[in-house]
């Protein structure tokens, strides 16, 4: 299977097909530009909807979009044949919510775990990188951004820490 491909199928099948239109994060995947982060804009309001939850019930949450995302993303890759389409995004929504695990109230927290998460996504600082290149199928997909959550969350922690 290919590592890569930028070959999206036409929007009407995305939104139609469930997988695919949970897979590519409710159609935000479709972004030409910058699908990563269009997914994680869309992680933005699943935030707000949870941020009230006792942290049991967040986490439990959080956990399940995870689980059902290795099996998902994995599922919308083997349909397209292409490992880690661009437009799968599923895997940004769980890495901006692992990002936003007890952070502090208030939008200016949801922009630096947006950014913090972006960053660590983007720049894949080891062993993200390495098991971004070594680990296939759903696991892999989802993988490296449940590590860049955890290392957005840690940071995340500590200038709220520092700051408050």
């Amino acid at each position: 299977m290919p590592r890569k491909s930028t070959q999206t199928p036409p929007a009407r099948q995305i939104l139609r097909d469930p997988v695919h239109f949970l897979a590519f994060g409710f159609g935000s995947g479709l972004s030409p530009k910058a699908p990563g982060t269009a997914g994680t804009v869309a992680a933005i309001p699943i935030f707000l909807l949870l941020q009230g939850l006792p942290l049991w019930a967040y986490l439990l949450i959080t956990a399940l979009v995870v689980a059902v995302g290795i099996w998902l993303c994995g599922e919308s890759s083997r349909r397209l044949g292409v490992h880690d389409h661009p437009g799968i995004v599923w895997d940004e929504i769980a890495g901006f919510l692992i990002t936003m695990i007890a952070a502090p109230a208030g939008w200016i927290w949801i922009l630096v775990g947006f950014v913090l998460f972006r960053v660590f996504d983007i720049l894949k600082p080891w062993p993200i990188g390495w098991l971004d290149k070594h680990l296939e199928g759903g696991t892999g997909i989802m993988l490296d951004d449940v590590l860049a959550g955890i290392y957005a969350l840690i940071v995340l922690q500590a200038l709220a820490w520092w700051l408050i």
